[in-house]
């Protein structure tokens, strides 16, 4: 682990109880394993890790305390994030919904949606995935077409959506669909908390197809909505105001995990060494020159991501600047896999021996980070769009001309 920051007293005295707790309640069997990796698959130990967490008030911490949060403030949840990477352990979240829908049901959920759906997600009863993108509308997120129909005090949904992340394993979906066909593009939208099945436990509308990526993985399907119904009461932002709730989700999806990203890069980080000098280059200049970079561009993440949290909490929604940490962290991890490849030379280009599930051939974990690194720029956002929230909403530059103007 890096050395440690002397954030002060109350922050000291955090860190105590935090690495006092885990070295008492560390899973051994869950030393090493990935928390992405346990978000997607079933792993021996990890029912009973999470309910642990929960106990102990170690899920949601960054909401308010009035909503079953701790109310850390973002030094406190670095200091958590950076003593469960030294202790070795997954820190299990409640993924999408404790980063993504509960932040904005506080921001814009009535009173008893707050006191119905935040529970939910803080105990594990509720497991959401997003349905932002349409095959028609990615970047153009406005320009979705999946339909919302009011019936009774129901909403029924019929679309088409996809790279749906996690939607095997989710019971919810926060879905945004057009409820006002003759409105203006970002007007007559609603953002809707959809039941992936009915009462009866048969789906409910949703007909999921997983989508292969190149690292041989399914984590995202394609996802065909017919006749999905849920509750008006499940309208978050009121009928036809999903466009603002949108705003607050994906500032949360782009900058509210900033500690999280620094963490995962600094353990990468190091494995890279191990690498470096297993391969017996740790004295090549251009190597070490490569290292130096990375090293450097780890520590920015690191106290960019304080600022960065500090900000989403104190405002209780995030800020334009979160689009500064997305770009960040994206580039850095493109660029990180791409020199871990070159450093590692013609090993990078053979798969290894034993074949995966399925018969297939599965890259190994250096070849599995290069391939999946090549979306992070595209999803939350791209990085061409993070720079123009950065130029126009932080720097107050001009709007980009349109089409035609320099002529």
């Amino acid at each position: 682990m890096p050395m440690e920051l002397d954030l002060g007293p109350s922050a000291r005295a955090f860190r105590d109880e935090v690495r006092g707790w885990l070295e008492a309640n560390r899973p051994e069997e869950l030393v090493g394993v990935d928390a992405e990796r346990l978000a997607l698959q079933r792993v021996p130990g990890a029912d009973d890790w999470a309910r642990k967490l929960h106990k102990a008030g170690l899920m949601c911490v960054s909401w308010p305390i009035e909503f079953g949060g701790r109310g850390l403030g973002g030094v406190e949840v670095a200091v958590l994030n950076e003593e469960f990477g030294r202790a070795g352990v997954p820190r299990l979240t409640r993924g999408m919904g404790e980063w993504l829908v509960g932040p904005s049901i506080i921001v814009w959920g009535t009173d008893e949606q707050k006191a119905h759906f935040l529970p939910r997600i803080i105990d594990g009863t509720d497991r959401y995935c997003q349905g932002f993108s349409e095959p028609d509308a990615g970047s153009d997120l406005a320009g979705l077409q999946t339909r919302g129909v009011v019936d009774g005090d129901e909403v029924v949904i019929t679309g088409q959506k996809v790279w749906t992340s996690g939607a095997q394993v989710a019971s919810m979906m926060f879905c945004l669909c057009r409820t006002d066909p003759d409105a203006p593009k970002h007007k007559g939208i609603s953002y809707v908390l959809v039941p992936m099945r009915r009462a009866d436990a048969s789906s409910n509308g949703f007909e999921l197809r997983p989508i292969r990526q190149i690292t041989g993985q399914s984590n995202f399907t394609e996802t065909f909505i017919s006749e999905a119904r849920a509750p008006l009461f499940n309208v978050i932002g009121g009928l036809h105001g999903g466009w603002r709730v949108t705003m607050t989700t994906l500032g949360n999806e782009r900058g509210g995990n900033a500690t999280t990203q620094y963490v995962q890069y600094d353990k990468q980080f190091r494995a890279v060494l191990d690498e470096v000098r297993k391969l017996g280059r740790e004295k090549d200049p251009l190597v070490r020159q490569h290292l130096a970079w990375a090293w450097t561009h780890v520590q920015i993440m690191r106290y960019q991501g304080l600022r960065t949290l500090s900000e989403v909490v104190a405002r209780k929604e995030p800020g334009p600047a979160s689009a500064l940490n997305k770009m960040f962290w994206s580039e850095y991890a493109q660029r990180f896999a791409e020199l871990v490849m070159n450093i590692r030379g013609a090993d990078s280009m053979v798969m290894p021996d034993a074949a995966g599930a399925g018969g297939h051939y599965e890259p190994d974990r250096w070849q599995r980070s290069f391939l999946g690194t090549r979306s992070v720029t595209i999803w939350g956002g791209t990085a061409q769009v993070q720079r123009n929230i950065v130029g126009e909403r932080v720097l107050g530059l001009p709007k980009d001309p349109a089409p035609g103007a320099w002529r």
